[in-house]
């Protein structure tokens, strides 16, 4: 198994998420115990870089997330984000979940225009500019294909539909880091590809920070710079990939030799953890 490295993507650019052997235990009774969700997570994200987390069930991916939008502070370590400590819930972060949890009551546009009415400094502003707010949020649902459907309610759209409306909500103020949390598991294969194309137009178009974690290999390689493998809780990382597959990339590359091959090392190394959780030698 090959062990995560630290080096790599400091030297290619700016770090924008750093992460320095962190630490985290749920609550003080379990940190008193030595009983952590996380331990020993060591992590460097250069400006601009897609990456994805996979591992098995229960491994702690979702914990990570809380850790990189400061949902959770950890008990031990530094968390560095653009440059700054992590002391509570990130604005400049924007997310999208496995269920787009849409309010039913709002239409497709005014779902996708929330974040601009809570987060500052656009709610001071978002009364006043309103309509070009608006305009905005139309503009990228058109981008992401949803043109003609921004003045209808969620039950009027499909899963698909609704996940992509999710997407543009969590990119409507712009932020500068995008926390992805198994967006596309729900769907359907042929709708997750298509989202896969979309959110690969987004980010090369705009080129903020992608966190994806997942459960998907093959979505986890066709859209990252970089897939970390976690090891079964606590979760730390063992396996640091680089995707070198060159951009932008097309599905026809998800049935080439050299995609399936990562794809097939990567369950390579989750099998061997889970092998090793359960008390068998890999």
């Amino acid at each position: 198994m090959t062990a995560a490295r630290k080096d790599g993507a400091a030297d290619r650019g700016a770090v924008f998420v750093d992460f320095s052997d962190v630490w985290l235990a749920y609550n003080e009774e379990l940190l008193a115990q030595g009983h952590f969700a996380v331990e020993a997570i060591d992590l460097q994200v250069r400006q601009g870089e897609f990456i994805a987390i996979v591992g098995p069930s229960g491994c702690g991916k979702s914990t990570f997330m809380k850790l990189a939008t400061g949902l959770k502070r950890p008990s031990r370590g530094r968390i560095l984000i653009d440059g700054q400590p992590v002391t509570g819930p990130l604005k400049i972060s924007g997310m999208a979940f496995q269920a787009p949890s849409l309010l039913p009551w709002r239409t497709t546009v005014d779902n996708v225009l929330l974040p601009l009415e809570i987060v500052e400094p656009y709610r001071r502003s978002f009364k006043a500019r309103k309509a070009e707010y608006a305009e905005r949020a139309r503009a990228l649902l058109r981008k992401v294909g949803l043109g003609g459907y921004e003045d209808k309610f969620p039950w009027q759209l499909s899963g698909g539909m609704q996940q992509r409306a999710s997407i543009c909500r969590a990119l409507i103020h712009e932020p500068k880091m995008l926390l992805l949390d198994e967006p596309f598991g729900a769907l359907d294969a042929f709708t997750r590809e298509e989202l896969w194309c979309i959110l690969r137009d987004l980010w090369t178009e705009q080129r903020f920070n992608v966190i994806l974690v997942t459960h998907d290999l093959r979505e986890s390689v066709f859209l990252a710079d970089t897939v970390y493998v976690m090891s079964k809780s606590p979760g730390r990382f063992m396996v640091r990939r680089e995707i070198a597959l060159p951009r932008p990339r097309e599905l026809e590359v998800t049935y080439t030799r050299e995609f399936t091959d990562i794809v097939h090392e990567l369950r390579g190394h989750i099998g061997a953890i889970r092998k090793t959780s359960a008390g068998v030698s890999p």
